[in-house]
This record gives structure tokens, sequence and C-alpha cells, in this order.
């Protein structure tokens, strides 16, 4: 229990710093579309162990923006894992790469808007 203690201060610790030290792409993300979202959404939240980058309660929707290191062997295995861990609590995780952000903003954009619409309750 007292290990379980530790490891989730941090864990919280670890995502605290990740809101305050977000890259571009998530930047770009949460200030010019997530932000002012009408569904609301949470920066670096604690979700199944892990930290995701983005995640919506309403919606049980978790966003993920990969870099380059999240492509290499190593980097997709653990993302597998990662994400096979997430979605087996019911939360649907969508990724995109950093290029995504920046060379596709509007697709982005319109795919998390469907991705809400489909998961919120009616």
């Amino acid at each position: 229990m007292y290990l379980q203690r530790k490891q989730d201060k941090k864990l919280q610790a670890n995502a605290k710093n990740l809101r305050h030290h977000m890259t571009k792409e998530e930047c770009h993300l949460w200030f010019d579309f997530l932000r002012e979202y009408p569904v609301r959404f949470m920066r670096q939240k604690i979700v199944a162990g892990y930290i995701v980058d983005f995640y919506c309660a309403a919606a049980k929707l978790a966003i993920e923006l990969d870099g380059s290191q999240h492509y290499e062997p190593q980097g997709l295995q653990y993302d597998a894992e990662r994400t096979k861990s997430i979605e087996l609590t019911g939360i649907r995780v969508i990724r995109f790469t950093n290029l995504d952000i920046w060379h596709d903003f509007a697709t982005v954009k319109e795919c998390i808007h469907a991705a809400v619409q489909q998961r919120l309750p009616q």
C-alpha cells in the first residue's frame, strides 16, 4: 500500500510537470482547439496508471500526440501495451503524429470532434 501511494504521488508530480512543460504540438492542440471545445478536456491526465496527453471523461476518450520516438521498435511496443491497458477500462485512445498537428490540423480537429460525438452518451 505504501509503495502504491508513493508511485501515485510520483505519477501526479510527473503529470503536473508535463502540464507545465507541454510540447509545441500539445500547446497548439490545447490552445487552438481543446481548451475552448464545448466538451471538457483535461491535459496530462492520469488514466489506468498512465499519463495521457488529453482526456475527455464525458466521452471516455484519450488523445495522444506521438513524436518520432514513438515510431522506434521499443516505442511502438510500449505504446501498444499502454493503449491496450487503457482501452481495457473502456476508454478509446486515438493517436496523431506531431506532423499531423502541423500539416493537417483541420483533419485532426474533425477526427477528435467525430470521436467525441460518437462516444458521448445519447
